[in-house]
């Protein structure tokens, strides 16, 4: 049985030479399946190894686990990647699994290259594991689950051998995730599997007309790092090949190009292809994932208005003064108003004050600011130089920053409510809840740094395009702190000139008992926002976020009793310390801990990028570099809109400008697309394109004429209808 096998291997070699032959695509197909179907008359393959990783011993319902199909190979036998090239056959997966569990697709890690003579297979050696994401339902019931999975794959060395296992591991479902000994290998080949290669801005298009079957076809995409090599690992297509010799070009700085052949065996020539861009540099090997469409000829691609280069040329002082007038305009911004009223609150009880101790009040304010604003810089340059992208507001993509932030409002709401206070005696001056000290200078430092972790969420005028300024990649860390400061005077200045001018304070409303109402109305705004940041965590917990509106429900019942109890009595002061402090944990335990598991990181899955949207009578599609080549490619103005959930900026303008009457009208009547970018969990893809455009964050809307070869119209940060329709009429000439 084991020579027969090897003979129609080695048949199926010879026939892999003839494979532009479409019957002989066909025998080689047939045959192929021959020897998998022998494979129970053969045996077991002893030249692999198979073995079912789990990276949990028990998870949670609505939580994924991944799973691993590990295959170890001896000596130079090797298997195949999910296009193996030439010849060969990809490892398949049969899942057995229970109901409420269910299998993603095979996440296969970066193959190696193997040239034969004029035959290239696409393999793995030694050892991989294929990484699969299995899915819990969240009404699956408490238990030991067992998970099957039957595999089977060809194994090759001089010749070809099938083989199969059957595989199975239990997951328990439990009320708390364990980690199982398998993560850390499932992490390691989670790693090498190939990224998200949006960000590359690849492209592709067609050198010169066919000659017979075959028409050279140039793939071009942005590099930031240097590379010794590069190259392109195909899909497998029935109709066509991308063939495996690949021949590197020059390229612009920054930019890698590879010529690659295709062979048609059938039908027109492809309008788009996709698979794996490599870039090798030393002993490190990436892999970037595209899909991209086939242009017929080069395309152009128009540099932004605001190039990093353009920007660089102009005055550092502009900037400076974008970044005042930002910080300045970010008073009247909707994310720092509740903070703000509190501020104008405080400014009203110390009308009466001595001047000296109104001006360290607002010393302190304004030093609150600053150092939160130095705060941010630091940790921009920190994660720049560790090679991360940056972003303004990428902190509210962080589920225990957003949490802990929640917490913090809620507090702040309930002292404003009076469920509890630091200072009964001085109620007005303890607006910075828990954080107010008794002459109430750390709650002047705590509402400024409140008020700059509030006003991250929104970009406003000016101090987009100095934030966008001081992020950018060339630029220095002292250029980066320059700017945050003179931001941070902007937001800081107006209280800071009340202070040191306390005559002023002469115009303000005289103190009275209106002031406990106002103080009181101002814990609606505070609350308001508490609901909003609680709005932003379903992204990341999904149905479990309801068990932190039990943990906020807990956190005031033990404000109420700690008030009520031991503020406002004074019988047993004890009793009602104990009582709060044994709710609070109680809440925090079970409800953060156990049931929200808020510090694991273990988001919900995001929302699929490949359906469309419709909001407010416009049909949003997914952003993409290649959707917006392929739309203008057909001759479509496009209007994209980068937006994230927790930019309030962003929602305003996209209900007030972009989703209205006229300007919808308008985008059907000039037939523009419009793609939206979702940049709530800030991916790195996006905020690469946002520096590109001299923004630090969203909103970003730009509009794309018509004409491939035109640059794209970058709108301000605060939209009306009248500037979109103006920029829509502009692309469509």
């Amino acid at each position: 049985m084991r020579e027969r096998m090897k003979v129609e291997s080695e048949i199926i070699s010879r026939l892999a030479k003839l494979r532009h032959l479409s019957f002989v695509r066909r025998i080689l197909r047939f045959l192929t399946g021959v020897i998998l179907i022998l494979a129970p008359l053969s045996g077991h393959a002893a030249h692999t190894q198979a073995k079912l990783l789990l990276g949990a011993e028990s998870a949670r319902p609505g939580e994924t686990v991944l799973a691993g199909i590990q295959l170890r190979m001896e000596g130079r036998w090797h298997t195949y990647w999910r296009n193996s090239g030439a010849s060969g056959m990809a490892t398949k997966v049969e899942w057995q699994l229970p109901a409420g569990i269910t299998a993603g697709a095979i996440q296969w890690p970066l193959p190696d290259k193997l040239p034969e003579q004029d035959l290239t297979t696409y393999v793995y050696t030694n050892e991989v594991v294929l990484l699969v994401p299995l899915k819990i339902a969240p009404d699956v019931a408490s238990g030991r689950l067992k998970v099957q999975a039957k595999v089977s794959w060809l194994e090759c060395d001089l010749q070809c051998v099938p083989g199969k296992a059957e595989l199975e591991g239990f997951l328990n479902i439990r009320s708390e995730t364990k980690p199982s000994a398998d993560a850390t290998i499932l992490a390691a080949w989670q790693k090498k599997v190939p990224q998200d290669g949006t960000s590359l801005a690849a492209r592709a298009w067609w050198e010169k007309p066919a000659s017979g079957d075959t028409r050279p076809l140039i793939l071009e995409w942005n590099s930031s790092k240097p590379t010794s090599d590069a190259d392109f690992f195909p899909d497998g297509y029935e109709k066509f090949e991308v063939q495996g010799e690949t021949e590197r070009l020059p390229a612009e700085n920054g930019k890698i190009a590879l010529r690659k052949q295709v062979k048609k065996f059938e039908g027109d020539w492809p309008t788009e292809i996709s698979g794996v861009v490599v870039q090798e540099s030393g002993n490190q090997r990436v892999g970037y994932e595209i899909k991209v469409p086939c242009m017929s000829s080069r395309p152009s691609m128009a540099a932004p208005v605001s190039s990093p280069e353009a920007r660089a040329s102009q005055p550092l002082w502009k900037f400076l003064a974008y970044a005042f007038l930002g910080g300045l305009i970010l008073n009247v911004m909707p994310c720092v108003l509740p903070v703000i009223s509190l501020k104008i609150l405080g400014f009203v009880a110390q009308s009466r004050d001595e001047p000296r101790r109104v001006r360290l009040l607002g010393i302190l304010y304004a030093l609150g600011v600053l150092v939160s604003f130095l705060a941010f810089g630091a940790i921009i340059i920190g994660l720049r130089a560790a090679g991360h992208r940056v972003a303004w507001g990428m902190q509210f993509a962080n589920p225990e920053f957003l949490v802990a932030l929640t917490t913090i409002v809620t507090l702040v709401a309930l002292n404003l409510f009076g469920v509890f206070e630091i200072n009964p005696g001085q109620g007005v001056m303890g607006t910075a809840g828990a954080l107010a000290s008794k002459k109430g200078r750390l709650g002047a430092f705590f509402n400024g740094a409140l008020a700059t972790v509030l006003a991250t969420p929104c970009t406003a005028p000016f101090f987009g395009a100095a934030a966008g300024f001081a992020i950018t990649p060339w630029q220095s860390p002292s250029v980066i702190l320059l700017i945050f400061v003179v931001a941070a005077m902007g937001l800081a200045f107006p209280y800071l000139a009340l202070s040191l001018q306390p005559a002023w304070l002469k115009y303000l409303p005289k103190p009275g008992p209106w002031m406990q109402r106002f103080k009181v109305a101002m814990g609606f705004p505070m609350l308001a926002t508490a609901v909003w940041l609680l709005s932003l965590t379903p992204a990341h917990y999904g149905n479990r976020t309801l068990w932190l509106g039990i943990f906020l429900v807990a956190l005031g019942l033990a404000a109420w009793i700690y008030g009520e109890f031991v503020q406002r009595s004074r019988s047993r002061p004890w009793l009602g310390a104990s009582t709060a402090l044994l709710v609070l944990f109680a809440g925090y335990y079970y409800a953060l801990e156990r049931q929200l598991d808020w510090r694991s990181f273990r988001a919900e899955a995001p929302k699929t990028s490949s359906a469309k949207e419709s909001s407010g009578g416009i049909d949003w599609s997914p952003w993409s570099l290649q959707a917006i080549a392929q739309a203008r490619a057909e001759g479509h103005p496009v209007l994209v809109d980068f937006t994230a959930d927790w930019c309030l900026t962003c929602q305003a303008n996209k209900k007030f400008a972009i989703e209205t009457p006229s300007v919808t009208q308008k985008l059907h009547d000039i037939n523009a697309v419009t793609l939206v970018a979702d940049y709530t969990r800030v991916p790195g893809d996006m905020t690469s394109e946002l520096n590109r455009y001299g923004r630090a964050g969203v909103p970003l809307v730009l509009v794309y004429p018509k004409e491939p070869d035109a640059s794209p119209i970058v709108l301000p940060e605060a939209l009306t209808p009248g500037i979109v329709l103006d920029a829509l009429e502009k692309a469509a000439r």
